[in-house]
């Protein structure tokens, strides 16, 4: 039986970590055993979408996507399925098209938005004493 062609990669946003495993296919992709149309809320569903937006469907065609997600909160675990989705597609194509066309998918992303194949260094600052939060202090009072 011959190899099954496929890639896992990575995407991660805060403390949402997105696992994509891209292999040869029928352009199906899947978040959670569930098809990406089904994403929830309905307003970020179009975040997740952007990298096939970007470089059109044709290239999605022939490759099945499938994510695992958890972790972090809603928006973060949709930016970690668009990094998922975006740095899937570039691997697929780095290790089983050619150079070129992995470099021009390359560029394509990251004119459009960087924080596609880049991850988001920011984390959250964690609470100090003498306050609410990492900033904010407790109101001072002389009497």
């Amino acid at each position: 039986m011959p190899e099954t062609q496929s890639v896992q990669v990575f995407g991660k946003k805060k403390t949402a970590t997105a696992c994509a495993f891209a292999k040869q296919g029928r352009g199906l992709i899947k978040v959670n055993g569930q098809p990406i149309e089904n994403i929830e809320p309905e307003c970020l569903r179009l975040k997740a979408f952007e990298p096939v937006l970007i470089l059109g469907q044709d290239k999605f065609a022939n490759l099945d996507i499938r994510i695992r997600v958890k972790g972090g909160g809603m928006t973060a675990q949709i930016y970690a399925i668009r990094s998922a989705i975006a740095k899937s597609i570039v691997a697929y194509y780095a290790k089983y098209v050619d150079e070129s066309a992995k470099n021009e998918l390359r560029a394509t992303l990251l004119a459009y938005d960087r924080n596609l194949l880049v991850a988001d260094p920011r984390r959250r600052e964690p609470k100090k004493y003498g306050g609410r939060g990492a900033r904010a202090r407790f109101q001072k009072s002389y009497r």
